[in-house]
């Protein structure tokens, strides 16, 4: 989001009236609880099949969102919509998806939920989100030292 976009009062009232609605839903559904991911991804053992009951409900919201966002001109709290253009699978991208996907695997967490997670007070999430905060002002450097 640009700044110019969270300068709007009614657009900064939806971001967050959105972000509380998504914590409560990672909430409601224990995603915030890194043992129902590890016990969804644990498919030989005592497979817990919560997460896929919330991806199939987050596809039942989604899918009819996307069909009608697709008709209007611009999005309701913004000028325009801001739809990636770039379509390249490369290195960066393949090493980013398995990185984060060998993240999740070991811990259960991911940026939202553990974001969320922040409210429990518990020790393990806030190493977590620290070392992720960490993780991405490191690659930001690198990046950085790349493009210079």
């Amino acid at each position: 989001m640009t700044s110019q976009v969270l300068r709007n009062p009614v657009t900064s009232v939806v971001a967050l009236a959105s972000g509380i609605f998504f914590g409560f839903g990672l909430s409601l559904s224990e995603m915030m609880n890194p043992r129902r991911v590890l016990g969804f991804l644990d498919v030989a053992g005592a497979w817990d099949p919560t997460l896929a009951f919330v991806m199939i409900g987050a596809l039942l919201v989604t899918a009819p969102a996307f069909f009608f966002a697709r008709r209007l001109e611009r999005p309701v709290c913004d000028s325009s919509f801001r739809i990636p253009t770039n379509r390249v699978i490369d290195r960066q991208l393949v090493l980013g998806a398995a990185l984060f996907g060998v993240g999740w695997g070991l811990v259960g967490f991911c940026p939202g939920p553990a974001l969320a997670a922040l409210i429990t007070g518990r020790g393990d999430v806030l190493l977590f989100v620290l070392s992720m905060l960490a993780g991405m002002g490191l690659f930001r450097l690198l990046e950085l030292r790349r493009q210079a």
